[in-house]
């Protein structure tokens, strides 16, 4: 078949380990093949983030701005470490958490659905998305451990160098206490993400706080929810055929648990970063997750929920095989290629993306897989196939397809 030709180039973001080595292979096996790549290249390597300073985090993230669309591979966040394995010039902050800030996006992410691989929660019968404030709240917190007897105050300080002051607490013996802040720009842009989001697929979305515990920090995010929806989405909603739902956030969760799936819940910061885990967990893997990062502009980064797959790389140098899962980031590639598509008019390019998913997901039912899907599926006699022969596999499915 005639290559499929891309207008706008998409920016490609690479990255570390394991997942660079099945970057590779999927682009050889699945994608080269078939369509004429049109692509803005960005090494985010943690070797040449380190030649350049991270500058090469920021160009990618500017990339993204110029052209709308990024596929992300997964990359290393350092620790102490990896100071001197990569010898380090200093501890490099997370690209995602770089790239986050200057699109000024939301992540959502959202369980691949596979027959054979059943949610642990048995009435979930489609996906949970998960959108999470990705800024401030205890990831910003400033603590204090307090040695004794004594006032803990919050105290503001405005320009005009008036103060403000809020007791925190009147101890009488030693204790601990914490500060958060957030912004209303931040929440802002988070329900901008969040509501243009749900427009985007066509799914309910759901908001949930503790505003009755929580008067000011909790309630300032439901009313900003409220008052844009009202304002800016109640119209585009009810023409979609889709609801803005917001209750408490113990309820919220009584109701994922009954529900059937099929909706955005949009998280705070830490609400968002623990639930995200639950939901990828019960629906069988982190490794069947996709994430993208979607900013109010209509900026859209997409990328694997998991991480570099470091266990499998240690052993990848030593020559030994692996059976490491590449469906989330063949499927962050399909979501950036669909995105690309869609914003092109180039509709080869997306029958092409969701042709590519359904092989993913037929060569599984098939009962063909990686080792960590054969632990958990309840197909039976399924073939264990190492991290090449998978890929091969699902190009095989592919080819019957086209």
């Amino acid at each position: 078949m005639e290559k499929i030709k891309m207008i706008t180039p998409l920016v490609e973001m690479d990255g570390d380990e394991m997942t660079r080595i099945l970057w590779k292979m999927i682009k050889d096996e699945l994608l080269n093949p078939f369509i004429e790549l049109n692509i803005d290249y960005y090494d985010l390597g943690l070797k040449y983030r380190n030649e350049t300073n991270d500058q090469v985090t920021i160009d990618s993230a500017e990339a993204t701005k110029k052209y709308g669309v990024a596929v992300k591979c997964a990359t290393i966040t350092p620790n102490a470490a990896r100071m001197p394995e990569y010898n380090l010039k200093e501890m490099y902050k997370s690209p995602n958490g770089t790239i986050r800030a200057i699109l000024d996006g939301t992540v959502f992410r959202a369980p691949i659905i596979v027959k054979g691989i059943e949610p642990l929660v048995k009435n979930w019968k489609k996906p949970i998305t998960i959108a999470r404030h990705a800024y401030g709240d205890v990831y910003r917190a400033s603590e204090m451990r307090i040695p004794g007897a004594g006032k803990a105050e919050i105290v503001f300080t405005a320009e005009d160098g008036s103060v403000t002051k809020e007791l925190i607490h009147d101890f009488k013996g030693p204790g601990i206490v914490q500060g958060m802040h957030n912004l209303t720009d931040s929440i802002e842009s988070f329900a901008r993400s969040c509501f243009n989001f749900a427009l985007d697929i066509k799914q309910d979305l759901w908001f949930a706080t503790k505003d009755t515990i929580s008067k000011k920090y909790d309630h300032t995010f439901k009313d900003i929810f409220q008052d844009m929806y009202d304002a800016e989405y109640d119209d585009k909603f009810k023409a979609a055929g889709i609801e803005y739902f917001y209750t408490l956030i113990d309820d919220a969760v009584a109701r994922v648990m009954r529900s059937e799936g099929g909706y955005i819940w949009a998280c705070k910061n830490y609400d968002g970063d623990v639930m995200s885990d639950m939901v990828a967990t019960a629906f069988g893997s982190l490794a069947m997750m996709t994430s993208v990062l979607v900013s109010p502009q209509g900026y859209y980064e997409y990328e694997a929920a998991h991480g570099t797959v470091q266990r499998h790389y240690y052993k990848h140098l030593k020559g030994e095989e692996t059976s490491t899962n590449s469906v989330a980031t063949i499927f962050a590639w399909t979501g950036a290629l669909r995105k690309r598509g869609e914003l092109d008019g180039n509709k080869e390019l997306g029958v092409f993306a969701d042709k590519l998913d359904a092989a993913c997901i037929k060569t599984i039912e098939a009962g063909k897989m990686t080792k960590d899907l054969a632990l958990i599926t309840s197909i039976p006699d399924v073939a264990v196939l190492n991290s090449y022969d998978f890929i091969k596999a699902i190009r095989a499915t592919l080819e019957e397809m086209l």
